[in-house]
């Protein structure tokens, strides 16, 4: 509810930052530079704004803060769609590396434990790291050792995929051990 007295309070909206282009260069002379990167000198900006208008392009302040200021003549609208392709290129080849995380109990059965270096080893081929957790409950703690053993016979048969980022250590009451890609491994 709105009171007289209470005017609703709202977080301003953040300006957006418009490009200097065109009609926004407040400017009085540009160093102006053509299409093909030839520069044409010192220019007041009326006539490198009519120069661009004639070849049906827009002028586009590249450095504001030079001393006078760099205007280019450019396809505006053509610059900023390859700008947003290359952006959009760049972030399709990037990965980002996850940690995924297997966990275990020290007196694990045969089965689980191949289960779990199958599922590390695919891991480790996407290229993730992988968090190795053995639990200890209550009384296992006390077999801490056995845990350790465990998770250096993990790394022994996962050694072809993975080199140890974190050594085993116990912390609480889990051995805990990372385990990043090989790098010399071509897959």
């Amino acid at each position: 509810m709105n009171t007289p007295d209470k005017p609703e309070l709202r977080k301003p909206e953040p300006k957006k930052e418009l490009p200097l282009l065109n009609e926004r260069i407040r400017e009085r002379e540009v160093r102006l530079i053509d299409e093909e990167g030839t520069q044409l000198g010192i220019v007041a900006t009326r006539e490198a704004l009519a120069t661009a208008k004639e070849r049906g392009l827009d002028l586009f302040l590249v450095q504001p803060d030079a001393s006078p200021p760099v205007a280019r003549i450019m396809d505006y609208g053509r610059f900023k769609f390859e700008q947003d392709k290359r952006a959009r290129e760049a972030k399709k080849k990037h990965h980002i590396i996850d940690v995924k995380e297997v966990k275990m109990g020290y007196q694990i059965k045969e089965h689980d434990y191949q289960v779990r270096v199958r599922n590390t080893q695919k891991f480790l081929t996407d290229g993730d790291k992988t968090k190795v957790l053995i639990m200890l409950r209550g009384r296992e703690i006390q077999h801490a050792q056995m845990a350790m053993d465990l998770a250096e016979r993990f790394f022994n048969d996962l050694k072809d995929y993975a080199i140890i980022d974190r050594e085993p250590k116990i912390e609480g009451k889990s051995v805990i051990m990372i385990l990043a890609p090989n790098p010399q491994r071509k897959t």
